[in-house]
């Protein structure tokens, strides 16, 4: 029995692993062990618990305003006791993480293979996103298998001179994942019944879905999108649901803006069932993650992104995402475009997802597995 070690922290990693893990316990002559650094806490347990994961080990390392030096050393030193305890054939991470890189290099530092999940993305900009491009650079020089999700991650990685051997265009497991819990919300609606409130309140409006969070956006782009979104929600036609993310940075701008326009419901983080149905309900989603730009056009849904760059172009070239940055006349505009123009709302809603056909974690475990038999 190979025993295969996947680590980590956040919320968005663990949507992207739990197909994973499922796979690769599905998977004949793998042992699975999972560990979780909690870098995010309870948005991370509401995604293991809708994906049926309980962790071999839990670090429970969050703590209120860490800097990322005192992280990343409480993240080291944790991951590598338990990688000496443990002692697996290979380390799984996903994306960019502090989590993900500080996994990798524990391993690295014990010779244990690194496989990477969602590798080659890059914005060849090492402040945006930041510091996750460098995190990305760092794990996809460590990582022995990699794991990309589309041609152009891929290339990326051929240009940094990976063997060509070394590298597995798979999709992109966030689709998995989206799939199999649109289809337990189907069986179950219960699962996501907590936004049937406002979406009564909402009846007949053009729903616009908004998440921020970037921490290049912290400041004035912070003020300009909520200054956008005060000028959008001045149309009738119109209501945004706007998941307000826990840090301050975004709380208290967004708060003071927004808190008392009555078409703007600012509601608490969602878990995943509750986001995947913000997902179908909306009519555009406004955004500056990195997930929201492959999970939306699984659902036919347009994507502003609010950056001036993404380490996910293939969006872009594929039609389905536009980036629009933060000045607040540039989001009006391409807002307002998306609602009142149905050539260019369809052409992005009908564009083809690059990011995915549901079957990336069934190829990982196949190559983890034939990667034990070499």
């Amino acid at each position: 029995m190979h025993k295969v070690m996947v680590i980590f922290g956040t919320r968005p990693e663990a949507i992207k692993l739990f197909p994973v893990i499922n796979a690769l316990k599905a998977t004949g002559g793998i042992g699975c062990r999972v560990l979780v650094t909690a870098q995010h806490r309870e948005m991370l347990d509401q995604v293991l618990e809708v994906g049926e994961i309980t962790p071999d080990h839990d670090l429970d390392l969050m703590l209120p305003g860490q800097s990322l030096d005192v992280l990343s050393a409480r993240l080291l030193e944790g991951i590598g006791g338990v990688l000496d305890e443990e002692t697996p054939g290979r380390v799984i991470v996903q994306g960019d993480t502090a989590t993900a890189m500080i996994g990798a290099l524990a391993a690295y530092y014990r010779k244990i293979p690194v496989g990477h999940v969602e590798a080659g993305l890059r914005s060849h900009n090492i402040y945006h996103p930041w510091p996750e491009e460098v995190n990305r650079k760092i794990i996809g020089t460590i990582a022995d298998l990699h794991f990309a999700p589309t041609d152009v991650s891929a290339g990326a990685l051929n240009a940094e001179a990976v063997p060509e051997e070394r590298i597995f265009v798979t999709g992109n497991t966030v689709i998995d994942a989206l799939y199999w819990v649109s289809a337990k919300i189907d069986a179950d609606p219960a699962l996501a019944s907590g936004l049937s409130g406002i979406e009564a309140r909402f009846a007949g409006k053009k729903i616009i879905g908004i998440t921020t969070h970037r921490r290049e956006n912290f400041g004035d782009g912070m003020e300009n999108i909520a200054s956008a979104i005060t000028e959008i929600a001045q149309r009738k036609d119109v209501a945004c649901i706007f998941p307000v993310h826990l840090n301050p940075n975004v709380r208290e701008v967004m708060n003071e803006r927004l808190g008392n326009l009555d078409n703007v419901a600012m509601i608490e983080p969602l878990d995943y069932p509750h986001f995947a149905r913000l997902l179908n309900i909306c009519h555009l989603m406004l955004t500056d993650s990195g997930g929201v730009q492959e999970e939306a056009p699984a659902l036919g849904k347009p994507v502003l992104v609010m950056r001036e760059t993404t380490e996910r172009p293939e969006g872009v070239t594929a039609g389905t995402a536009k980036l629009i940055g933060t000045d607040k006349a540039r989001i009006v505009a391409e807002v307002t475009s998306l609602l009142d123009d149905e050539d260019a709302y369809s052409a992005m809603a009908r564009a083809h997802n690059p990011f995915g056909d549901g079957k990336s974690s069934e190829r990982i475990a196949g190559i983890i597995k034939d990667g034990f038999a070499k």
